[in-house]
């Protein structure tokens, strides 16, 4: 570790969004730490997205937390009994909470974050959510992040002795994919090593779950077509 940049955590899928999150931090000059989960997702293959990139940024480290959400199931990323929804476009997402919501899910991974953060000396965690051009999840939004910073200020050790004051980054709240992508682009991320579909075939992309599709469009609207999909065909 670095004696002269203060530590990060950075909450790494393995995905477009997390990706782009990481470097950012990384940008900003924080010792980013990484910190990926094996929850009992039918798409660990993001695991292996995970590791190449955060290699590829440049993390101090890379932490994968073993954890069962499959023990309570309820979303089709963790229950085998649910399908994953499918799609022709991105334009056929509905507005609603969808299926592939993981019940806590960031609430989790942040508690998480927050502890490593409190035996690393961190202040400072990132996580890639973003309010625009996303599936729905509600613990996305922006109301829900700054909540959740004020209850962790008031839950550990660090932070009642006023030796942390945490700080929840998100820099894509207010990004489209589309906009995230432009951003990642600039600060060098190869988006050929992230993963991010919810139901891949033999390790690659469906191309039309959910997420599939919003970053799909998203380098459409740039004028791209999406690295991993085209390199998985």
């Amino acid at each position: 570790m670095s004696a002269s940049k203060p530590q990060a955590v950075v909450l790494l899928s393995g995905g477009l969004d997390s990706a782009t999150a990481l470097a950012v931090a990384v940008k900003d000059g924080f010792e980013a730490n990484a910190l990926s989960f094996r929850y009992g997702q039918r798409h660990t293959v993001e695991l292996e997205a995970a590791a190449r990139v955060a290699k590829a940024l440049g993390a101090t480290r890379h932490v994968v937390a073993d954890i069962d959400l499959r023990i309570f199931g309820g979303s089709a990323l963790t229950d085998d009994g649910i399908a994953v929804p499918h799609h022709e476009s991105a334009e056929e997402i509905g507005n609603e909470i969808p299926i592939t919501y993981v019940p806590a899910r960031n609430t989790i991974f942040l508690s998480f974050a927050l502890a490593w953060a409190e035996t690393l000396g961190a202040s400072d965690v990132f996580i890639g959510v973003s309010a625009l051009d996303y599936s729905g999840y509600p613990d996305c939004r922006p109301e829900y992040i700054e909540a959740y910073e004020r209850m962790a200020n008031l839950a550990t050790k660090a932070g009642v002795e006023g030796s942390q004051r945490l700080k929840i980054h998100t820099p894509l709240i207010d990004l489209t994919k589309a906009g995230t992508i432009r951003l990642g682009l600039r600060l060098g991320v190869d988006y050929s090593l992230t993963h991010s579909c919810y139901d891949p075939v033999d390790g690659r992309p469906c191309g039309t779950c959910d997420s599939c599709l919003l970053r799909t469009r998203g380098f459409a609207e740039l004028g791209m077509s999406d690295p991993a999909i085209a390199n998985a065909s």
